[in-house]
Formats: structure tokens, C-alpha cells, sequence
């Protein structure tokens, strides 16, 4: 099959959707498959198609879309700024998609709500159109925006939007019953467009690098403090994980013992504001911040407890490399993690945003380390057995079958015109 991966976000990029992409296609183009990958490029100056290097210039599209536009009223919701950003950026998305060409596609695999709704409107008809949903974005847009005076209209456009991309796939993909549940029973997607599939994961690429010293020559090596426990979280440095919670939680425990550090790996737009909450909060001496990693499966290897204190999450990438490695893990119970943990045997759940409740699962485990083992060794027995990245994409190509099946089927019994 030719198999176009697509995403409205920019990419490459730190989080689970560009790593979902990338092992993606690899296992596809090993099985015979040729895929290709479409998405914004840096600061969204331009839409390419990643491993041809090909690309289209936004400052190009412009005008385009403003021409298109032309004497129209903008719509009412334009007041909303952020949904004024996301209308231009899909026609932008849109004409870059149909300059760059889909007709020798004959499967579509977005990757959010956005690209889903674009490449509905401008691929061939022949092509099937399959989505992955890596969370909901009407949710996390309404944390975004939650203090906006146009909270209200921007709140409807999103919600719609969340209903149009998750509806107009032959099939819509969701990693967990959660997701799946917020879109039927708060969107009302029909039960029959979804399929539950958890990610798989490259596994034995991720154990290879754990203990491969070739990465720590591209960055300077974290290194390990003497008689201290290490606790690690890598991810985004957004609102939305909780990393501020973590931080205060981390304060209450320096009041209780001083044999640990805490290392903070990732970037993004709350890194400024966090370093200052660590270091109001005291905690420069125990609390390390450290920007974008290439080696964060050694640096995993170097740590002792895992921590993700979401707000709201679908199905981490990072709890996944967590447990590979066989670390303990406390997530929050946010979104899908409590899926993707068992309370006690393969990790600890901990209310989210519960700052008092983190400290005294984190106090538990630091003063434990016999719990720590059983629990890593739970999650590495679990996580070994359900992250095959062979299986997910087993599901996933049956998916893109059923899709194109099901598509020449119409088309055989549809008059001719």
C-alpha cells in the first residue's frame, strides 16, 4: 500500500505523536509498504512532506486564502483568536496538501482532529481516510482558553470540531476506552466509526539504547549523585502535566528527607515559569531542569522512580518507556493512565493535582526499595508483553484494509455517472 502518515502539528516534535509517526512507518516500509509523512514545518513557515524534503511556502498560501476569503464576512467565531489562527492554518494545511499532491495515496492516516477534517475536504475519493486520535482536543483547548472572553463561542467551535474529525474517517482509532467514551457518550460519535488500538512500541530499539554509549557523545552525560535517589520526569513543560503540582510536591518533601533529586527533562512554554517556582520554592539544590534529550532511554536507565502528574493525558509515550525500562511509576489518574497502570503492581495512581498525596507516594517509594523492584519488575513483565510494536501495526494495516475494502465495495455498487 501507499500510505501518507499526516499531521496538522509541527514536526519533528517533542512528544508521543512525532515518536508514534516515526516507528510507525519504519514497521510499515519493513512490511513492503510505502509511506510518506506530511505536516507543518518549523514555526508553520511552511507544509512538506518530510522524507522528500518537498514543501510549500505559508507565505505563499496567503494570499490564496485570503483571496478565497475574499468579501465574506468572517465568521462570528473569528472574534476567538486561537480559532481564528486554527481557520487560516487549515486552509493553509489544505491547499499545501493538494499542491504537494494525494492522488497516489491510497490511504490517509491523520493524526489529530484537524488534519482529519483538511484531508476530508481535498483527498481523491478513491483514497481511504483512516484517523488516529492521540486525545481530545476540545478538552485541552478548553484549559487553554478557559479565562478567554469568547470562551463560550471558541468552546462550541472546538466541540464541533472535535465531532466533525472524529466522524469523518472510515474508521477513527483511540489508544483507550476513555477517549473512546468522552466521544460517544460527551460527542456523540457513533460507537461503530471507532476502534480501541494501544500503541506499540519499538522495544528492543528502546532496551539497545539503554545501555548504548554512543548517544552520550551527541550531549554531555547527566550524572547520577552519589547516595541519592533519582526521580525523572520527561515530557512537555505545559500546563496541562502538571509539572508545577510535582514541584509542590517536591517542596513538602525536602521538609521530610534529603535523600533524593529530581530530574526535569523537556522544553516548552511553562520552562521559564517553572525554574522560577523551583527556585522560590527552594529547590535548586534537589530539582534539576535539563531541555530536549537524545538519550533519555540512558537517562531512564539512571533513574529510580518515574513520575507523570497529568492533568490530562491519553496514553503516555513516556509511562510506555517508563515501564520498558522497569522503573516504578506514579501517574495521576488523569485521562487514560489508570488504563496503562495497576494501583500497587505495576506502578501507584495518585489524584491529580493532589500535591499532599504525590508527596507521601513519593516519600513511600524513596523509603522502599523493595517495593520499588516489585513494582518496576511488574511494569517491565506488563509492559514487555502489551507495548509490541509488531501487534499495533498488525491492527493498524487490518484497519487500513478494512478501510480500502469496505471503500471499493461502495464504489463497485455505486451507479456509474
Amino acid at each position: 500500500m501507499r500510505i501518507l502518515l499526516a499531521t496538522f502539528w509541527i514536526i519533528p516534535h517533542v512528544g508521543g505523536v512525532w515518536n508514534y509517526m516515526g516507528q510507525l512507518k519504519k514497521k510499515l516500509e519493513l512490511l513492503g509498504h510505502e509511506v510518506d509523512i506530511l505536516g507543518f514545518g518549523e514555526g508553520n513557515k511552511y507544509v512538506y512532506i518530510v522524507n522528500e524534503h518537498r514543501k510549500v511556502k505559508r507565505s505563499k498560501l496567503i494570499p490564496l486564502v485570503e483571496k478565497k476569503q475574499g468579501k465574506k464576512p468572517y465568521p462570528e467565531n473569528y472574534a476567538d483568536p486561537v480559532v481564528k489562527y486554527c481557520e487560516v492554518e487549515s486552509r493553509v494545511f489544505e491547499l499545501a496538501a493538494a499542491y504537494l499532491g494525494l492522488d497516489k495515496y491510497e490511504v490517509i492516516h491523520t493524526q489529530d482532529v484537524l488534519s482529519t477534517v483538511c484531508l476530508k475536504r481535498v483527498k481523491p475519493s478513491g483514497t481511504a481516510l483512516v484517523a488516529t486520535l492521540h486525545g481530545c482536543v476540545s478538552h485541552e483547548m478548553r484549559h487553554q482558553i478557559m479565562n478567554s472572553p469568547t470562551f463560550e463561542m471558541a468552546k462550541a467551535y472546538f466541540d464541533q470540531l472535535e465531532y466533525i474529525g472524529a466522524t469523518s474517517a472510515k474508521y477513527t482509532i483511540v489508544a483507550n476506552q476513555w477517549l473512546k467514551n468522552i466521544l460517544m457518550d460527551e460527542f456523540k460519535v457513533p460507537d461503530k466509526k471507532l476502534k480501541i488500538l494501544h500503541y506499540g512500541y519499538d522495544v528492543e530499539t528502546f532496551l539497545s539504547q539503554m545501555i548504548d554509549k554512543s548517544a552520550i557523545q551527541l550531549q554531555r552525560p547527566i550524572v547520577r549523585p552519589a547516595n541519592k535517589k533519582v526521580i525523572l520526569y520527561t515530557g512537555r513543560l505545559v500546563e496541562l502535566k502538571g509539572v508545577h503540582h510535582l514541584l509542590s510536591a517536591l517542596s513538602q518533601l525536602k521538609e521530610i528527607r534529603k535523600d533524593w533529586v529530581c530530574w526535569i527533562v523537556g522544553e516548552g512554554e511553562k520552562y521559564a515559569e517553572l525554574k522560577v517556582q523551583s527556585e522560590v520554592l527552594e529547590l535548586t539544590d534537589y530539582v534539576f531542569f535539563y531541555e530536549k534529550r537524545d538519550d533519555i532511554p540512558r537517562i531512564l536507565a539512571r533513574s529510580d522512580i518515574f513520575v507523570l502528574p497529568s492533568l490530562l493525558e491519553n496514553q503516555s509515550l513516556s509511562v510506555i518507556e517508563a515501564q520498558i525500562a522497569g522503573k516504578p511509576v506514579i501517574v495521576s489518574d488523569a485521562g487514560g493512565l489508570p488504563e496503562m497502570v495497576e494501583h500497587g503492581v505495576t506502578g501507584i495512581i495518585s489524584p491529580a493535582g493532589d500535591v499532599e498525596k504525590l508527596c507521601y507516594n513519593l516519600d513511600i517509594l524513596l523509603g522502599d526499595k523493595a517495593y520499588r523492584k516489585e513494582l518496576g519488575a511488574n511494569a517491565k513483565k506488563w509492559g514487555m508483553a502489551y507495548w509490541s510494536l509488531d501487534e499495533g501495526v498488525r491492527n493498524v494495516v487490518k484497519v487500513y484494509e478494512s478501510s480500502l475494502s469496505q471503500k471499493r465495495k461502495i464504489e463497485k455498487n455505486s451507479p456509474s455517472t
